[in-house]
């Protein structure tokens, strides 16, 4: 097979892989609404989270931000949606990483104050290399990651419209890096632990 074969076999083989990704996000807010549209006004919450989390190889833990919505199922599930901001170092700074996770999650609830939650998410990475440390000239790059997640928490009512919740992940995260010396064993999955103050719609 040629090399111009395989190369334009690789260009489409990366635009039916993004435009699944898309599609995907595009049926999980549909759900979403969907299920917005028949939630009673005290059945859906929304409001800030915080978190911090600490990648397997990181440089050291991080603060997370960002806005969660949940909403009531007629199956007994909550879903949650979101969207944070994140930022890390990897090989002593020699690589920063900013992304935007979008988090799709269900909520099952064995107890009313308690819940288990799993969930994917979509990571629009951007990668930046510092020549100075890792001594390669690498160009930046910005790619768009997958990634699973499972965990649990509380959430404790506060008052009649408003809820305080807390929970711990474990997200399946494992980045792409572009090679250099080192890079080949460097682990990004992460832990992150969240509180968030819900208000209800």
């Amino acid at each position: 097979m040629s090399s111009v074969l395989q190369t334009d076999l690789s260009i489409i083989k990366r635009l039916i892989m993004k435009t699944k990704y898309v599609l995907l996000l595009t049926v999980f807010v549909f759900a979403l609404t969907l299920q917005s549209s028949q939630a009673d006004a005290q059945g859906a919450y929304v409001g800030p989270q915080l978190g911090i989390y600490n990648a397997k190889d990181a440089d050291k833990a991080k603060l997370m931000g960002g806005v969660v919505l949940r909403l009531p199922t007629s199956l007994g599930i909550d879903l949650e949606g979101s969207i944070n901001y994140r930022a890390e170092s990897y090989a002593g700074g020699g690589v920063t990483v900013r992304n935007w996770p979008i988090m799709i999650t269900a909520l099952v609830y064995p107890l009313p104050f308690i819940y288990g939650a799993i969930g994917t998410g979509w990571y629009n990475t951007t990668f930046e290399y510092d020549k100075t440390i890792i001594g390669q000239d690498i160009a930046s790059e910005t790619k768009l990651q997958t990634a699973w997640h499972f965990g649990g928490g509380i959430e404790l009512p506060i008052g009649t419209s408003a809820k305080l919740v807390g929970d711990m992940r474990y997200v399946f995260l494992n980045y792409d890096f572009k090679q250099f010396p080192g890079s080949s064993g460097l682990n990004s999955n992460f832990y992150v632990i969240m509180i968030g103050l819900l208000f209800g719609l």
